[in-house]
């Protein structure tokens, strides 16, 4: 019977500690944090109106051209969050089911009194379930609704036409809350998720724990205003309505650069 090499079993233990599980997590995470901060900014767009709305969505889309194929920029950042989603969810399920062996089945272990007991409990529910509400959500919802075109509540979406296809969405109560209720998962988990990343990667001192709480939480609830500012503006009616195609078209063309002789073009790539 052939023994595996003690290397590679080096490898494969040191991959499945405890210490390299909570780091992968805690990196992940931070990759996912840059990228909702950012994701919340480009929303506030919205506010600048349809045509700069949809030309900034162009702009992302144009990023490296010609040294990327059109889109391809987004798409390496797609299959980037998508590993560090693996990589967060994996080591997550790993670390929970490990714990759980570790417990068995004795309903009776003496538990720690105190407040600090309670609120590590909490945290911990808040993240594994928040982290759950958020998976099926962005798979569920955000991505069929808004990048897949196949959930389209409110209206006829249209490919190209971002700020139309947030305006109709968001113009259902039921709508604008379940996203109330997904970024409020969202930013719980970011809240207790700042304060356990720097503290898995050893940023976290006795004198900076108040200042590193104050800044989770200033991320938290920063975030959730940011992205709920633009559905709330349209639920209540605080933002212009889209334009007919006719109007919309040549001033985005316009916008986006494509001169009068190639508005066909610019239409059919868009539209």
């Amino acid at each position: 019977m052939a023994k595996t090499s003690a290397p590679s079993l080096k490898r494969r233990t040191a991959f499945s500690t405890t210490v390299f599980m909570k780091r992968m997590m805690a990196i992940s995470g931070l990759v996912f944090l840059f990228f909702v901060l950012f994701h919340a900014y480009g929303n506030l767009h919205y506010f600048e109106g349809e045509v700069a709305y949809d030309h900034y969505a162009v702009f992302l889309r144009a990023l490296l051209v010609p040294i990327m194929p059109y889109g391809g920029v987004l798409w390496i950042l797609r299959l980037a969050l998508i590993a560090c989603l693996l990589a967060h969810a994996g080591s997550a399920f790993h670390l929970w089911a490990r714990n759980k062996r570790a417990r068995g089945n004795d309903k009776y272990a003496v538990k720690k009194p105190g407040a600090e007991y309670f609120a590590s409990r909490y945290a911990m529910r808040t993240m594994r379930w928040g982290g759950v509400i958020l998976l099926l959500f962005i798979l569920v919802v955000h991505i069929p609704q808004f990048t897949l075109l196949l959930f389209t509540p409110g209206g006829k979406y249209v490919h190209g036409r971002a700020y139309l296809n947030m305006y109709y969405g968001f113009q259902l109560w039921w709508v604008w809350l379940i996203y109330a209720v997904a970024l409020a998962a969202l930013c719980l988990h970011v809240w207790h998720g700042v304060w356990s990343a720097l503290q898995t990667l050893g940023a976290v001192r006795g004198n900076t724990i108040p200042f590193i709480r104050l800044i989770a939480f200033v991320l938290a609830f920063a975030l959730f205003v940011a992205f709920m500012a633009v559905p709330t503006a349209i639920l209540f009616g605080y933002v212009d309505a889209p334009m007919a195609a006719a109007d919309y078209y040549p001033q985005f063309c316009d916008a986006i650069g494509s001169s009068a002789e190639h508005f066909a073009e610019c239409v059919a790539a868009t539209h």
